[in-house]
């Protein structure tokens, strides 16, 4: 018998536990959750209780996150980033396998060495963005290549939006996974490759240097570049690419709008706004601005001067900005204020769906003709809970631990699915399961 242990039941679990548990009886595997609320575990695996249990569990508990490690085979976390370093360098001390879908930390690439020696696989970036996007994007590169083409541009973007039916929101968004990612994203400096060209944009241009994207039959969506695509040429084989770019995409409005919370200051999560309940968010705002006459949304006006139009302010007017509203948390982050008043703004409700939109561009040289393929994927939620945010982000994993504990592919020490071994049986069951990506070559 296997056993799996998962660390973390948030929003973007329940896919891959109802994948595990629908495996568990035909390939021996007990699977263990382990969650801060025990009964949010308890309503997943109600039906499953001969396979599968339920802990509480307290991050900060390095006892019991020990205990736990030491009672598994293969570890999925399924915590914050930061948090996973410390429960890698535990499995790896105790001879486990780690699954995230986070993006690979020094953590993880100090305990590269020791892990490949003892024959544990660390794989990383295994979910929606990072993870099927390297899957889906290594495909069409190893196509092409095996082809005699030679790549010359690749862009890939992705978001995490909602349907357009559920779509009832000036702003276009709602959340479907972690929301505090969402208000700290962008932070730091994009770095990209474009016509040979190194270029950075610093955090405070990252929502005004977008460019558009189009999607068919889902229109067109802003996008603007994400972290450091450049490290990105050696894994995915494009050492002598031109161009290129990794971003992400928001609905047509959003990044103008957005923007007004980073040149404001709203989304630093460096220091405390100390009895914060004391004040409305018109206040908060205000305290934001330089002194002038008229009201707060006239100072914010001559603050942001061209940045800011009507479709921008009628997004803040939905959140409340310019009201009496009053703060709830009683000290907090600019950041985190502002996390908790959009919780409730952008939650998704009863019935809601979430989308996700993904597309790779390339262009690449074949036979002395210039060829371009845009390979795309929108995937649609089943409901708040179901949604394509956990499909994307949980299938792959599940998928993955399911090859690795079969011996589909051994492979040891940090890994992303970049390489056939990995990519090609997922791209193959995720097809099984609805995901499919569309091309279109020109």
């Amino acid at each position: 018998m296997s056993k799996i242990l998962i660390i973390g039941a948030g929003r973007s679990s329940s896919s891959l536990i109802d994948y595990l548990l629908s495996n568990a009886k035909m390939y021996n595997w007990h699977i263990t959750i382990a969650d801060a609320n025990k009964s949010v575990v308890e309503s997943k695996i109600s039906d499953h209780k001969d396979i599968a249990s339920a802990v509480e569990f307290d991050a900060n508990n390095n006892d019991l996150r020990e205990k736990l490690i030491i009672g598994a085979d293969l570890v999925i976390s399924m915590l914050p980033a930061f948090m996973h370093g410390d429960i890698a360098r535990d499995c790896v001390r105790l001879g486990k396998h780690v699954v995230t879908a986070s993006y690979v930390s020094q953590d993880m690439k100090d305990l590269d060495a020791e892990a490949k020696q003892k024959k544990l696989l660390l794989l990383n970036e295994c979910g929606l963005d990072p993870g099927i996007d390297h899957a889906s994007a290594m495909k069409v590169i190893h196509e092409i290549q095996n082809k005699g083409g030679k790549i010359t541009s690749f862009k890939s973007f992705c978001g995490g939006l909602v349907a357009p039916e559920s779509n009832d929101n000036p702003w276009g968004y709602k959340f479907s996974w972690n929301p505090r990612n969402v208000i700290l994203a962008g932070q730091g400096t994009a770095q990209f490759i474009e016509n040979n060209k190194l270029k950075f944009i610093p955090y405070n241009r990252i929502y005004k240097q977008t460019e558009t994207i189009e999607i068919k039959g889902y229109g067109k969506f802003d996008a603007y570049a994400n972290r450091d695509s450049i490290s990105y040429k050696e894994p995915y084989g494009l050492s002598d690419v031109s161009t290129i770019l990794r971003g992400t995409l928001r609905m047509p409005g959003y990044c103008k709008a957005w923007n007004v919370f980073v040149k404001l200051g709203l989304t630093d999560d460096t220091y405390k706004i100390k009895n914060s309940d004391t004040l409305t968010y018109s206040d908060l705002l205000d305290s934001f601005l330089p002194e002038g006459e008229g009201s707060v949304k006239e100072k914010l006006i001559r603050f942001m001067g061209s940045d800011i139009d009507s479709d921008v302010i009628s997004k803040l007017e939905y959140l409340e900005l310019f009201s009496n509203r009053p703060i709830r948390l009683k000290e907090g982050s600019p950041a985190e204020l502002l996390q908790n008043l959009l919780e409730e703004k952008w939650l998704l409700k009863p019935g809601d769906k979430d989308m996700i939109v993904m597309q790779h561009q390339f262009e690449y040289d074949l036979n002395g003709v210039h060829k371009k393929l845009n390979s795309s994927l929108v995937v649609i939620g089943d409901d708040e809970v179901h949604t394509a945010m956990a499909k994307t982000v949980g299938l792959p994993m599940a998928i993955s631990v399911k090859n690795f504990l079969t011996g589909k592919f051994k492979l040891y020490g940090v890994q992303i699915p970049t390489v056939k071994e990995i990519y090609e049986p997922m791209l193959t069951e995720l097809e099984s399961l609805g995901i499919v990506f569309s091309e279109a070559e020109s």
